[in-house]
């Protein structure tokens, strides 16, 4: 299984930004992201702390709809 990076909530949600994810609204802490085509997530932003494993990998592959090697290389 390839190995995920370490990303903070801020910087995924640059990162989601550039693939066309727009910031529907911040609740507290809470990045609510929505993409044109319909995909909707939620990014926690604490300070810096980095997002996660397992909530990355949710992220990615249910809410993003993409595997793990789709997302590394759009990431690289």
């Amino acid at each position: 299984m390839p190995q995920l990076p370490v990303i903070s909530g801020k910087d995924f949600v640059k990162f989601l930004q550039t693939l066309g994810f727009v910031v529907l609204r911040i609740n507290g802490s809470h990045h609510r992201l929505k993409h044109p085509d319909g995909r909707v997530t939620t990014v926690p932003v604490h300070k810096n702390d980095e997002l996660p494993k397992g909530l990355m990998r949710k992220i990615i592959r249910e809410d993003m709809d993409m595997d793990l090697e789709e997302f590394l290389s759009l990431y690289k």
